[in-house]
């Protein structure tokens, strides 16, 4: 038998991982979630350059909440026991009775002692679940969740407006006030949706979510959709200059083919001097036959019926941190106290790095539809139920291709 040079083991690439940072591939789509790990030591410098101090007792014990969280994780939306769409199967016993963290990160890499294939690809899924949920807890951006959501739906409300219990955008009366159906938020997402959602994403990461807050516009017709877009930009509550592109979809009117019919109909209004009421009923017509579909731009776990405009745009969001005003106010009684050492101590402290006020732009969806589409959009196939157990069932086939592959089995 040939034997190799001992050379060459400084030229094998680890292909995978390559794959990773050159081709855009997400490590949840590689064929090993992680390179070999040869022992415990060589798991710490792996968890030291993720951002963890395995030899940290509170980062060791906050890990090892992460182990835990994902099992339940895993048992509830993944499998047969918690959900009636999930997988026929069990966490083996071998998982369960993990104490230390670091011998998952072996086990995942086949390096755990009398561990066989099976125990190895669902350290894997545990461990994918795990680095999720690690991404959520260390959004920075939660911190400021309450003043972010505030400030964004206050460019909204104070638009609306109500009269004989009926909604409008537009308040002034010189205003063109839209009738509208419904005026929806969505204030955050819960955590299991945000970890199922990141799951099923290539980039699975927290701060790609686009869709935490958001806000539903519903009209009365499909025109009125059009009007209400024309409102929101004269009124500067969205900027375009703000708007993520390829978060934009629009399934609900062919604008270019509707830019044509539109202006033939404003000249026939000049012409024949048309009343409002006729004209309004003219566009709605037009736009009825003006509908937009197009398959290859869709969210691939949207249902083929569902229809609306919809977009994410940014806002800069600004915080003024709390704690800056209360310290001032300690320093200032400081002062007044005398020459005590505790007065001198919070005398002394540099302030300079306290953040004073915090700025950053943070995503929100809009989401715009008439009566009809959102009642089509709502009902049977294209139902949020409909949407969510495709989510999931796209996470499970992500999180467990290796095992179903092992198992021979086949999803739905």
């Amino acid at each position: 038998m040939m034997e190799r040079p001992n050379y060459l083991s400084k030229y094998m690439f680890d292909w995978d991982s390559m794959d990773v940072v050159l081709s855009g591939q997400s490590s949840l789509d590689s064929r090993f979630f992680l390179s070999p790990l040869r022992d415990q030591d060589h798991v710490q410098q792996f968890l030291s350059a993720y951002g963890l101090d395995y030899n940290d007792p509170v980062n060791r014990a906050e890990l090892f909440g992460n182990f835990q969280e994902a099992l339940q994780f895993i048992r509830r939306y993944f499998l047969k026991e918690g959900s009636e769409h999930g997988l026929d199967l069990k966490i083996p016993n071998s998982i369960i009775m993990i104490t230390d963290v670091g011998d998952l990160f072996l086990m995942a890499t086949g390096n755990y002692p009398d561990s066989e294939l099976e125990d190895t690809l669902w350290a894997e899924v545990v461990l994918k679940v795990m680095h999720t949920i690690l991404h959520v807890d260390k959004d920075l951006r939660t911190n400021y969740f309450s003043t972010i959501q505030t400030q964004i739906f206050d460019r909204f409300y104070r638009h609306l407006s109500r009269e004989d219990e009926r909604l409008f955008l537009g308040k002034n009366k010189e205003e063109d006030k839209i009738p509208l159906l419904e005026f929806e938020t969505k204030s955050k997402k819960t955590r299991e949706s945000v970890i199922i959602k990141l799951l099923h994403k290539a980039e699975n990461v927290a701060e790609e979510l686009f869709d935490r807050i958001g806000v539903r516009i519903v009209t009365e017709n499909r025109f009125d959709t059009l009007r209400v877009m024309k409102f929101l930009l004269e009124k500067f509550v969205v900027i375009p200059h703000n708007i993520k592109p390829s978060r934009s979809l629009n399934t609900l009117v062919n604008v270019t083919k509707y830019k044509e019919k539109h202006s033939n109909l404003v000249k026939m209004a000049l012409r024949n001097n048309m009343s409002e009421k006729k004209f309004l009923q003219a566009a709605e017509k037009e736009v009825k036959e003006c509908l937009n579909f197009d398959d290859k731009d869709r969210n691939s776990h949207s249902l083929n019926k569902y229809q609306s405009i919809q977009f994410t745009c940014r806002q800069l969001i600004k915080y003024k941190n709390p704690f800056l005003q209360d310290f001032n106010d300690l320093r200032k009684e400081a002062k007044e106290s005398g020459d005590d050492n505790l007065a001198k101590k919070i005398l002394a402290m540099d302030v300079s790095l306290i953040a004073r006020d915090v700025r950053f732009f943070y995503p929100f969806e809009v989401q715009i539809v008439d009566k009809e589409s959102h009642k089509t959009n709502t009902e049977g196939e294209a139902s949020h139920v409909e949407y969510k157990k495709s989510q999931v069932q796209s996470a499970i086939r992500r999180v467990f291709k290796h095992l179903l592959e092992l198992k021979n089995i086949e999803l739905n």
